[in-house]
Parts: C-alpha cells; structure tokens; sequence
C-alpha cells in the first residue's frame, strides 16, 4: 500500500470513530426522550435547548467523578474489562458498507473502512469478543453479584449466538456470498426481510438478547437491587460500559439494515429512479441512518412495553424455540433457492416467506399451549 491509502484508512477510522461516538452520545437522548413520551413523562429538556445538550452534561459528570477500585480487586483485569468491552462495538462497524463511493482530488472514494471477502464472518467473530469484557469485569471484582452477572453474560452468549450465526447464515444464503456490499447489493430488487420475514424477526429478537437489552438484560441484574458485572464500577470505567451498550445498539442496527433492509440502498420500488444510490451517492448515508433509527427505536419500544422475564425462561427461549426455529427457517430458504435454480421457477423463492411464518405460527402456537399448561397447574 502506499501512504496515500493509508491515509485515507486513518481518516476513514476516525471519521466512524467519531460517528458512533456522537452517535452513542445522542442516541442516550434519543432513548430517554423515546421512553419519556411513552410514559407520559417530559424527559430531559434543560441543558440547552430541548436537552440537546444533556449527553455532553452527561460526559462531564462522568469525567469528573470519582473512580472507587476495592481493594480485593485483580486490577490488571478489573482496568482492561471495560477497554475490552468497548473496543469491539467500534472495529464492528468497519467493514459495514455505509454507501457506494464518490470521486474526490481524482480519487474513488468508498463509503466504508474495509471490504472483506469473509464480511459477515469478521462480524460473528468480533461480536463474540465482547462477551469476555463483561465476563472479565465480573470475576476481577472478587464480588459474588458480578460473578453472577457476568456468568449469566456468558450462559445468554452461548445460548443466543447459535441462533444469531444461523441468521447470519440466512443472509449469506440469499446474497450467494459473505461480502456486504454484495449482500446489500442483491436486495436491489427486493429486501431479504420482505423475502425472509421470519428470518429478519429472529434476528431482531437474538440482537437484544447479543447486547443485552431489555427483557433480556439479565447480565445487569438491575431486578436483584444491584448492578450486576459492574457493580464495583464507577465514573469513566462505568462510562466505557455504558458507552460499549449503546454502541452495540449502534452496530447492532446497522448490521440489521444490512443484512435484511437493504443497507444503504433505497427502497426497492425507487430504483433506477432521481431517489436511487445509483443516481445520487449521497443518498446512500442518509438512507441507512433513517433505517437504523428506526431500529432503535425498535429496540427503546420494546424496553418500553416488555417486562424483563424470568432467567429459566430465558435460556428455554433461547435453546427451545429460537435455535429450532431458526435451523428450520435456514433449511426453508436453502431448499426454496435451490429448487427455485433447479427448476427455474421463482416460484418457490415466494414460497419461502409463506413457510416460514407459518412454522413461525406453529411456534407461537406452541409456546402459547406450554404457558396455559404451566398456568393450569398441568406442569
């Protein structure tokens, strides 16, 4: 490489870096003021106008409070838990494409930091990194309620992330291939959500789960009158944990737009159109931001409506109904393209998406059935 690539990799790194940095810092705004008109409530409205400057209010309180380390605890561990929870959810997002590519000084411009073959394979691997921050920060404290928090991280890690892996693998099956841009590329003419609805639902409902957000924030603990893996926790240490969450929350959803929304690409029906990525590169931003909002605010609803369920339950959510359904949603679509190539008829590729909700709707059937046995007193 010669020094103008890298150049432009350095600028690049630090321009996403500075995204999901503000990005995170807002979207803490975003979520308060979400929940807040849900609850009838105002929400912060008193730094700056309309609160916009609470986050920044936010950080300064963070950086000028006082860290407490206990005295029992592995410090090596207890300091790099928190940098080892961060770092993941920023190298995440590098390889997600967040555009097509412009012409500046002579020079193509791409919209994203690297373009990788194996994509969505750096991505499962990653994103299985994180987990050990949280894990690590738990047994550094020498705190038998963050053991038990960073323990369940772990236990709802392994349990979510098969499911996840075969979501990725749904994604990879309908694009032909584990490059991004080629993923997003092939929903040109139609969403992968809208082909395999059932396949995107799961995924949403795994990602919760992934970065442990309500009802699935077992690992916080916040139910036990304690704060679970970072209890001991405190000022910017905290803040780096808090920091990792939302910018999960981030990734999480751009990941999402990717894989089954059609990432930076317009809605099919305005392709080949003035409001295509094809006719205007700049639209290609302005179009994932708008998707990723609204899967935050996905993400804000459910915390907002949905108790946090028990832990049992949980794990028989994970193992019991999410990986059985999602190896058999993986199987429906594999068969539908395949027979769809063999023989030549789309049809079967319309066909995937009736399958797959109606074994959805078997599963609901049957969770729905266990509930009224266990509530009977049958269990």
């Amino acid at each position: 490489m010669d020094g103008t690539i890298w150049l432009e990799l350095v600028i690049k790194g630090f321009v996403l870096c500075f995204i999901l940095l503000t990005g995170f810092a807002y979207l803490t705004l975003y979520e308060r003021r979400a929940l807040a008109r849900m609850q009838v409530r105002v929400g912060p409205n008193r730094a700056g106008y309309q609160g916009l400057l609470q986050p920044i209010a936010d950080a300064v309180k963070l950086i000028f409070k006082e860290e407490l380390t206990p005295a029992k605890v592995y410090k090596v561990v207890f300091v790099l838990a928190p940098i080892l929870t961060v770092v993941p959810s920023l190298v995440l997002a590098a390889v997600i494409p967040l555009g097509t590519s412009f012409v500046l000084f002579g020079r193509t411009i791409t919209l994203y930091v690297a373009n990788l073959n194996v994509g969505v394979l750096y991505l499962t691997s990653i994103a299985s990194i994180a987990v050990y921050g949280i894990t690590l920060a738990g047994w550094s404290s020498n705190n038998k309620y963050a053991m038990l928090g960073g323990i369940r991280a772990s236990a709802q890690m392994i349990s979510y992330e098969l499911s996840l892996g075969l979501c990725f693998a749904i994604a990879i099956v309908m694009g032909n291939s584990m490059n991004l841009v080629d993923i997003v590329n092939m929903q040109k003419d139609m969403w992968f959500a809208v082909t395999q609805p059932v396949g995107a639902l799961i995924f949403l409902i795994v990602t919760l789960a992934e970065v442990n957000r309500a009802p699935f924030d077992m690992p916080e603990a916040e139910q036990e009158l304690t704060a679970g893996f970072h209890s001991e926790y405190s000022g910017m240490k905290f803040a780096l944990f808090f920091m990792a969450e939302y910018q999960k929350m981030i990734v999480i959803s751009m990941i999402a737009a990717t894989l089954f929304f059609g990432g930076y690409r317009e809605f099919w029906f305005l392709k080949d159109t003035f409001f295509s990525v094809d006719q205007n590169w700049f639209l290609g931003p302005i179009y994932l931001l708008l998707k990723v909002i609204v899967l935050l605010f996905f993400m804000i609803w459910i915390r907002a409506t949905w108790p946090r369920i028990r832990y049992d339950r949980l794990m028989a959510f994970g193992w019991k109904v999410l990986l059985p359904l999602s190896l058999v949603t993986v199987f429906i679509t594999a068969a539908g393209i395949l027979l769809a190539q063999e023989l030549n008829n789309q049809l079967f590729i319309y066909s995937i998406p009736v399958l797959s909700i109606i074994c959805a709707m078997v599963a609901v059937g049957l969770i729905y059935r266990g509930l009224r046995r266990k509530s009977d007193g049958r269990i």
